[in-house]
């Protein structure tokens, strides 16, 4: 029987907690036999939830050091800042002798203070996208997926991404017939479109009129439908195109044109949670021109359809 031991932490909060006990702890030898077997563990008598449930461990450390996977649920501020060390060394110890690891959302956190993640693929909540690169700069962070398998470690972005995870190595253990019917069970979406990205809230960033650039950013953001060229935001902001492109992506990170279609995407992204337009028109209302363009921008930026959006981010208070 695979062994399933989730380690515990002071103030984890629960979602992250409870969907590792849904989809592992539940008896489901019906569809597969054996199934896992989960225990709880951590050197404390008891574990104190965000939401105040009391845990009580069924193993300590050391059962966690020989369990086949050992996953570590999201954690509160204080032990991402500071992971607790027994349990960095007690999962560093189980990733040396061959055990699956698994973060969930912040639990990425002890996993690179444990030294697993540097030089691996990884993901986390995008919340902590930048926090978490400062931190640990050898760590190759991918902001835009739902959640990441790297050899024998896996990681997940933000809360609900938990169950997308975990359905995944329900897949990898047992099949996609397997990992499909669990799904069904819990009412969920065997495998979601696009990655966390689409969960991002629009920004837009705000142009400052006291300097050029800041001039550019404001005439443009005002002409979005219009097909706009590096020599037009130069000429606004009264530097020669080379200079301006070095300055540009120096205040903002990004070279012009890509600026330009982030912005154009956040404004689709706008219109279609609060207009009834059709795509066509929003392509022409954002510069894209055709519904075919913007598709292909938008897909690259929020990885997930114009039309998919629309059904998830419509406001119930629309404009016409």
């Amino acid at each position: 029987m695979h062994t399933v031991a989730l380690a515990l932490t002071e103030g984890m909060p629960m979602f992250e907690f409870a969907v590792p006990c849904e989809v592992f702890g539940l008896d489901r030898s019906d569809i597969a036999d054996p199934w896992y077997r989960l225990r709880f563990c951590g050197s404390q008598p008891h574990y104190r939830t965000a939401a105040g449930l009391t845990v009580t461990p069924d193993g300590d450390l050391a059962a966690l050091e020989a369990a086949d996977t050992v996953l570590v649920p999201a954690m509160d501020r204080a032990n991402q800042l500071k992971p607790p060390p027994d349990v960095v060394e007690a999962v560093r110890r189980a990733y040396d002798r061959g055990a699956r690891i698994v973060a969930i959302c912040a639990g990425s956190y002890l996993l690179a203070e444990a030294g697993i993640l540097q030089g691996r693929r990884m993901t986390t909540h995008w919340m902590s996208a930048v926090d978490f690169t400062y931190r640990y700069p050898g760590v190759h962070f991918a902001p835009e997926v739902l959640y990441v398998s790297d050899g024998n470690v896996h990681t997940s972005a933000g809360t609900g991404a938990a169950i997308d995870l975990c359905l995944h190595l329900v897949r990898l253990d047992h099949g996609a017939a397997v990992a499909n019917e669990v799904a069904r069970r819990m009412v969920v979406p065997p495998h979601r479109e696009g990655g966390q990205r689409q969960f991002v809230p629009p920004v837009q960033l705000a142009p400052d009129g006291q300097d050029p650039i800041g001039l550019a950013l404001g005439w443009a953001l005002q002409r979005l439908h219009q097909p706009l060229t590096v020599a037009d935001l130069a000429q606004q902001a009264h530097l020669a195109p080379r200079t301006f492109a070095r300055h540009f992506r120096e205040r903002t990170g990004a070279t012009p044109l890509q600026w330009l279609i982030q912005q154009r995407v956040r404004l689709a992204q706008e219109l279609l949670e609060t207009t009834d337009e059709p795509v066509e028109a929003i392509a022409t209302r954002t510069g894209f021109g055709t519904a075919a363009g913007l598709r292909q921008h938008f897909q690259k930026i929020a990885t997930i359809s114009p039309s998919s959006y629309r059904h998830l981010y419509r406001r119930a208070g629309r404009t016409a």
